[in-house]
């Protein structure tokens, strides 16, 4: 009996003390989230400003999200950072442009914070036409649902009305690679030239060995055929990959780097692109362009490292394939055309261009791979042409029946070219020929990829 007392104060002390501490952590968590708040709506500045939504699990998503808002800042764009867990369709909408950085754990599953946003918000409908969305979903492509809680994010935006500002970028643990895509989106958002790399990565050197004007006379402008042998060993790549082509120093400013779709393989020995030259208002050359198909000599070296595009990889070669692309975006597609085999599934092309006289890009080569059955089916549109004046998107148009056969047998779609115009038309098309539902689901389940810029 004479041990209660004691016992009963320590009690109280122990209770006590787990109030405080309690107390102390409650206070320190709201300090932090006060000063992200404040941070983020210093951020914001005045006028329109991008919201930047995030779910992490282990943080690396919320890390990313706050680079992202400095990237935008830095360019002159005011963001506001947001995690999922105070993100609400009305919060969306009201945005008007967001970015939004999510993390998959598991086999497909949200990380935790995020479970009042799947259960009242895409548990439920919601009016979000007028949005306009970017999404980098973070996974590892070790599980079987790779990004499964991303492709869900993204799926449920698309359903609801938003529009993608560009195609979901899928990172695999970190891939430096897919993170210098997500940037290079930014810089199209903020009108940035280059920013430095979150994740720098080392360029290799190339020589350049050849280069064709392949379109003489043609009324798009000049587009050159390039070849690139590696100085040293040759890494390895595959269809659906990029170039990215470091800039030369110019006025001491480092402009940064350039991507350019892969057109050949790593059994040709080198490195192939097909590249439009283009002018300003003024008709200057642009930085890029100009320098690679006017300056750059025969012989010149360059700095250059391929980066794996998985989200533009092709199926197994037994999967038929439908390409559909118009411009220079030929030169992705036809990485796909070499890496297949007369015994498989077969690919069909759709292409648009300006003439067929002087624009009718790879000629050879295309009706070759149809005499051998690479190519089953090759139907091209020439939108300046007398008795023609189609573009790709009236070809898509025009083949619903014969699409919907393909879908149906489990090809695949694969889009490669311009984003203003082209990507749009054409995806305009694949939902009034196959729906707007189907359409989602070949997205959703990686059957219709594209490589739009």
């Amino acid at each position: 009996m004479t041990h209660e007392p004691a016992r009963w104060l320590w009690a109280v002390g122990a209770t006590v003390l787990w109030l405080v501490l309690t107390g102390f952590i409650v206070w320190r968590e709201r300090r932090a989230k006060a000063a992200a708040r404040a941070q983020s709506d210093a951020m914001a500045g005045v006028g329109e400003s991008v919201l930047v939504a995030f779910v992490s699990q282990t943080g690396f998503a919320e890390q990313l999200a706050w680079m992202t808002a400095r990237a935008l800042q830095d360019g002159g764009v005011g963001a506001r950072v947001l995690s999922f867990a105070d993100l609400d369709s009305a919060t969306l909408k009201a945005a008007g442009r967001a970015l939004l950085i999510v993390s998959t754990t598991g086999e497909g599953d949200p990380p935790d914070a995020a479970a009042r946003f799947v259960r009242k918000t895409m548990g439920q409908g919601a009016d979000l036409a007028g949005l306009r969305f970017g999404l980098l979903a973070l996974g590892d492509r070790s599980y079987d649902q790779f990004c499964g809680f991303g492709h869900a994010v993204d799926g449920w935006l698309r359903r609801w009305g938003a529009e993608p500002l560009f195609d979901l970028v899928e990172v695999d643990n970190g891939e430096a690679g897919a993170i210098r895509r997500w940037q290079h989106q930014l810089n199209q958002i903020t009108g940035r030239l280059a920013a430095p790399d979150w994740a720098p990565a080392v360029f290799y050197p190339w020589r350049l060995v050849e280069r064709t004007l392949v379109n003489p006379g043609s009324p798009g402008g000049a587009a050159y055929h390039l070849a690139f042998e590696p100085v040293g060993s040759a890494p390895d790549w595959a269809a659906g990959d990029i170039a990215e082509v470091g800039l030369p120093e110019r006025d001491g400013v480092t402009p940064g780097a350039r991507e350019y779709s892969i057109a050949s393989l790593p059994s040709d020995g080198r490195v192939e692109c097909l590249i439009r030259l283009m002018r300003h208002p003024d008709g200057t050359p642009g930085l890029a362009s100009g320098w690679l198909t006017q300056d750059l000599a025969v012989g010149d070296e360059i700095g250059m490292r391929l980066r794996t595009n998985r989200s533009f990889h092709g199926p197994a070669d037994e999967t038929p394939m439908i390409l559909i692309g118009n411009g220079t975006g030929i030169a992705g597609l036809r990485a796909h055309l070499k890496a297949r085999s007369p015994a498989g599934g077969g690919a069909w092309l759709l292409f648009g261009e300006r003439t067929r006289a002087h624009d009718a890009f790879f000629d050879a080569e295309l009706e070759a791979w149809l005499a051998s059955g690479v190519l089953r089916r090759l139907d091209r549109a020439f939108s300046r042409d007398a008795g023609d004046g189609r573009y790709v998107q009236d070809l898509v148009a025009g083949a619903a029946d014969e699409l919907r056969d393909w879908i149906g047998r489990g090809a695949t779609i694969h889009v490669c070219g311009s984003l203003e115009g082209m990507a749009a038309g054409v995806h305009a098309a694949l939902e009034t020929a196959l729906g707007a539902e189907a359409l989602l689901d070949l997205l959703e389940t990686g059957r219709y990829r594209r490589d739009v810029y």
